[in-house]
């Protein structure tokens, strides 16, 4: 059985031959996906958003479908619907493309309120639930949204209910000048995506999963995450902060990334790896600084500088 590590750098290598010069976009992808989160990818158009996602769902041996979200898409085109089988005279339940491993939910904020919506039992309580009746999820259920945040028109912004069920919200931003000449060496000629095969397993994914919940935590970092927490809400800055489940989720998260560094305990590195990513996007801050991209994750790293991280001594 291959280590949490092996598993995370076999998907990492894998997107890495596509998604040029984004490592670390592609690291906190995979800590996603071995955490069991959801993912929200921001960033203008054709910065890579959508391959990223199909890559990722490339590199996993498993089922993935693709949702074109649109203003008239109802909450049935996702979950699926009963439908009358003239045959035996009984409704039949036909299940919609949410019912996969990885789904990818390209820009997400076109579709309706109501839509939008049909999203978050699948998120939060892999299930569904059509009629009265109730269908689980996959064992391995993962969501990649994208969005672009330059498009006002014909867009309906994500409700903070909904964002509070994406692990992380991760942005691609431009590639340097170097990358953008291996994208454009990868991409000129062929189609890389054909190029990628899956590299691991469902079965795989699971195995890592219960690896990573052999990682303990000790209570001094718990202390140092339950600080971080309460520092979002305390900031001037901050309309409202982070909720108990940012808090879980971070340190899900890095719990995963203390196996990926071969570690049986969590450090708090490896909280403050991901926070801005956990976060970040958890947090609504006041109108003059909504404005301003990036904000969120500008705040977060001055929280992180200001709350004192556990001496090795309290570690122990």
């Amino acid at each position: 059985m291959d280590s949490v590590k092996v598993i995370a750098d076999k998907i990492a290598k894998n997107i890495g031959a596509v998604i040029k010069g984004k490592d670390d976009v592609v690291r906190k992808t995979v800590i996603a996906l071995l955490t069991g989160g959801h993912i929200l990818l921001e960033d203008v158009p054709g910065s890579g958003k959508t391959m990223l996602a199909k890559t990722l769902a490339a590199s996993v041996d498993g089922t993935f479908k693709r949702i074109q979200m649109t203003p008239d898409m109802l909450p049935a085109d996702i979950t699926g619907v009963n439908i009358f089988d003239l045959k035996t005279s009984q409704f039949r339940f036909v299940k919609g493309p949410v019912f996969t491993n990885i789904l990818i939910a390209d820009e997400i904020n076109r579709a309706t309120p109501k839509t939008q919506a049909g999203l978050l039992e699948c998120m939060e309580e892999e299930q569904v639930t059509v009629d009265g009746n109730t269908w689980p999820m996959e064992d391995v259920f993962m969501v990649i949204a994208t969005q672009n945040p330059v498009d006002t028109q014909g867009v309906f912004p994500l409700p903070e209910a909904q964002v509070d069920r994406f692990l992380m919200k991760l942005y691609m931003e431009y590639p340097d000048h170097d990358s953008m000449i291996e994208i454009f060496r990868t991409h000129i000629q062929k189609d890389a995506l054909e190029q990628v095969t899956p590299v691991t397993s469902i079965e795989e994914i699971k195995n890592a999963g219960k690896q990573i919940e052999q990682v303990s935590i000790s209570d001094a970092v718990y202390s140092y995450a339950a600080d971080l927490v309460e520092a979002t809400r305390t900031h001037e800055s901050v309309v409202l902060g982070v909720s108990q489940r940012g808090g879980i989720a971070l340190l899900r998260a890095a719990k995963t990334v203390a196996a990926i560094h071969e570690r049986t305990y969590v450090l708090p590195d490896d909280i403050k790896e991901i926070a801005c990513d956990v976060l970040a996007h958890r947090m609504i801050l006041k109108n003059a600084l909504r404005v301003r991209r990036n904000a969120a994750v500008e705040l977060m790293k001055e929280i992180l500088e200001q709350v004192p991280v556990p001496t090795e001594e309290m570690l122990k």
